[in-house]
């Protein structure tokens, strides 16, 4: 007890333990100046259900639990699935917040109900309180909508002692609500690289067996989609240019990996076009992901109102070149033309085909890409994002803040 009170104290507030953030909190627990909790609304993500974007049962093959406290308030095995604002709504976590001795709360979004609740238990108990939301501006939003949502928003972010940011884009999100740049602090998305990287090894005939799961037989380049098969991604588009690709001749696979409503109709497409080079894998879990990427050859996310894209990041550490939509809130920070990857306008097949083009054509350039898309991952990872967490506690006197070459993690 003792050594725990020598750290700070961090709560975070999630909906559910999520696979992407349960590895970050483990990670800030092992820093000798942090101790950290994540108290959570429901269980369903940990004791598996269906996950209504992908169609089917997930429950997820890494320990979510484990390396720190985490706390799931009562009644929270009778949430399901969070769905909209008043999905949840969990007057409980007013006296987790209140009695549980924290130093500071960290809220992921503003969004469900749950997380304002949390939001006035902070407050009045004198407990500095941070967000970290994945927006940015160029998702799309009615103009009603984001005129109704600029004073409430400004206020929100007025009340908060600092805001998290994940990226560039979602910084300018906060800076257009009148977010001091003095109160944003970098802590980026990013997932667990050093495991990525290194469950990714393999042998080329482990390699070569494992795309022959798929269906390839051959060394022709795989551009890879691995994500929810719904109208947001855009996986037709992928599909579309890669008809027009064919037809120009080009010899190359595309694999598509995760399920959901569009699943039928993308089969149908693949059919009706004679793409035989279309090779469709089920669901794949987090324990086979980074064989899956290093399997392939180019990652492809056509998606259109996406948040970030943690996918990308993933892709990266396995060393793909990334072909992605600008609109894509990551693509800022880690994809950039001619570098690591190409970018091209949501919903342009005709661009995502150019994109695609030359990348494929050539395995030097694919093998430059592929390198620069590892270093520039390995640089956006956790050690930013508790170099950033600690200089966000510093400004409200908790800790000492860090230093590095870079200085602070303040403001992106």
């Amino acid at each position: 007890m003792n050594a725990r009170k020598n750290k700070t104290r961090i709560a975070f507030v999630n909906t559910h333990p999520i696979q992407y953030f349960a590895p970050l909190y483990a990670y800030l627990n092992r820093d000798e100046a942090l101790s950290v909790t994540a108290i959570y609304l429901a269980d369903y993500s940990a004791r598996g259900g269906i996950d209504r974007k992908f169609g089917r049962n997930v429950k997820w093959d890494i320990d979510l639990l484990s390396g720190y406290e985490a706390r799931f308030v009562s009644k929270a095995a009778s949430r399901g699935e969070p769905a909209g604002f008043w999905s949840m709504i969990a007057p409980e976590v007013w006296q987790e917040i209140r009695g549980g001795e924290f130093d500071a709360i960290i809220l992921h979004g503003h969004t469900p109900a749950a997380n304002l609740l949390a939001l006035a238990a902070a407050k009045t108990a004198r407990i500095p309180v941070f967000m970290r939301g994945d927006t940015h501006l160029g998702l799309r939003r009615s103009a009603l909508k984001r005129g109704l949502r600029q004073p409430v928003m400004r206020m929100l972010y007025a009340l908060v002692d600092g805001v998290l940011a994940i990226g560039s884009a979602n910084a300018a999100f906060y800076r257009s609500f009148g977010v001091p740049e003095r109160r944003i602090f970098l802590v980026p998305y990013a997932v667990d690289n050093d495991r990525f990287m290194s469950s990714g090894a393999m042998t080329a005939a482990e390699r070569n067996a494992l795309r022959a799961g798929f269906g390839v037989t051959d060394a022709r380049p795989i551009i890879l989609f691995a994500g929810k098969f719904q109208p947001r991604k855009r996986p037709c588009d992928l599909l579309c240019a890669a008809a027009r690709l064919v037809r120009e001749g080009r010899r190359f696979h595309v694999v598509m990996v995760g399920s959901g409503e569009l699943e039928a109709q993308l089969r149908a497409f693949a059919r009706e076009q004679g793409l035989n080079n279309v090779h469709f894998a089920d669901f794949v879990n987090q324990n086979a992901l980074p064989r899956l990427y290093a399997a392939c050859d180019v990652f492809a996310l056509p998606s259109q109102d996406e948040p970030w894209g943690l996918v990308v990041n993933e892709a990266m550490c396995a060393g793909l070149p990334v072909v992605a939509s600008r609109e894509i809130g990551c693509v800022p920070d880690l994809v950039h033309d001619g570098l690591n990857g190409s970018t091209f306008a949501t919903g342009d097949v005709a661009g995502l085909a150019d994109a695609l083009r030359p990348i494929l054509g050539s395995s030097e350039v694919r093998r430059r890409m592929g390198k620069a898309s590892r270093d520039i991952v390995s640089r956006w990872s956790y050690a930013e994002c508790a170099q950033g967490l600690k200089a966000a506690l510093a400004s409200v006197g908790l800790g000492v803040r860090p230093t590095d070459e870079a200085g602070d993690r303040r403001g992106v």
